[in-house]
Order: structure tokens, then C-alpha cells, then sequence
């Protein structure tokens, strides 16, 4: 689960089996009791009918759990972090890091830094768009030690530097405009 809609998908399926929860956050839902084999098939079910997947394996929850504290963080967090990421993750998951880490790049294919960076150059080409901020700003919202690291990061992840990424898509702004 990635978005506040998610959650609340989740919670009327619940509800509608008349299954107890304690709480539903991004990746996990906490039901205090046993759940039938039957409840659980039919969750499973409406919850792939909804576009979102049950899943009971722990490593696999896991995975889902660091990238939701990832995207959760990058995403949706004002406030830059105040420790490094790796301890906030550990911190936020109750694993050793390192652990995280090599579960992660074993299931993923990929590292968690990679992810993160990632979800990162996702967010600041969001910003870029909506145009609100400059890239000081931005580089400084999203905790890059300055606008040339920023820069850097941007073009090794897409092939573009921030300020091209920003005129292409005014350039296509104006074209659609145009038509």
C-alpha cells in the first residue's frame, strides 16, 4: 500500500468481512485476532479485485515495509531526516540495516540507496513541473548537499539536467497549448 486510498480500501474490506483491526497503516494491517481461512481468501480476493495483493510472507512484507518507509519519507515528508537514512530505516523497521540492505538487494535486484535515489529524482522532476520552487530550494527540500550534487544525481539518473527536464516540459506545455 502506497497512498492514503490504499488504507482506505483496505479498512472497508475489513469492515465489510466484519474482520477486527487495530490499526491500518502504508504495508500492513494489524488484526488482533484469528482470521479464517475463508475471511483471508475472501480479503485476498477484494483486495486483487481493488488492484493491491495480500501478502503473507515475511520477507515479502518486509520488502513491501522498506519501501513503503522509503517512498513515505522522499514523498510525503516535509522535514529533511535528522540521522542518516540507513539508521532512520533501521530505526522506523526494528532490523539491523545491514540486514535491510542485503534482503532487499537479494529480492529486488537492486540496493536500497538505488531505490531511494530513485524515488528522489521522481520527486524533484514532480517539483520541477509544478515550477513553485527553484532548485535551490528543491535541492534543499530534498536534503542534497547542494544544487551541483542535485544536478549530478538528476543527470546520471534520467540522461537530463534539471534545467532541460524543466524546458522540455514547458516546451510540451506550450505545444499542447498550441494545438
Amino acid at each position: 500500500m502506497v497512498c492514503i486510498r490504499c488504507i482506505m480500501v483496505v479498512k472497508s474490506e475489513l469492515d465489510k468481512l466484519n474482520i477486527p483491526y487495530t490499526s491500518v497503516e502504508l504495508g500492513q494491517a494489524d488484526i488482533p485476532g484469528a482470521v479464517s481461512i475463508m475471511q483471508q481468501a475472501k480479503f485476498s480476493a477484494a483486495l486483487l479485485h481493488s488492484g493491491l495483493e495480500l501478502m503473507d510472507d515475511k520477507k515479502s512484507v518486509l520488502i513491501e515495509k522498506i519501501k513503503n518507509v522509503i517512498i513515505e519519507a522522499v514523498h510525503y515528508t516535509e522535514e529533511p531526516l535528522i540521522v542518516n537514512f540507513s539508521v532512520y530505516l533501521s530505526q522506523k523497521l526494528h532490523h539491523d540495516y545491514t540486514y535491510l540492505a542485503n534482503l532487499f538487494s537479494e529480492v529486488q535486484g537492486t540496493t536500497i540507496e538505488k531505490f531511494v535515489i530513485a524515488h528522489k529524482i521522481e520527486r524533484v522532476k514532480e517539483l520541477l513541473v509544478y515550477d513553485e520552487l527553484s532548485l535551490t530550494e528543491i535541492a534543499d527540500l530534498m536534503d542534497y548537499s547542494s544544487v551541483a550534487y542535485l544536478s549530478t544525481q538528476f543527470k546520471k539518473v534520467t540522461g537530463l539536467t534539471p534545467s532541460h527536464f524543466k524546458k522540455l516540459k514547458q516546451k510540451r506545455r506550450s505545444m499542447l497549448e498550441d494545438m
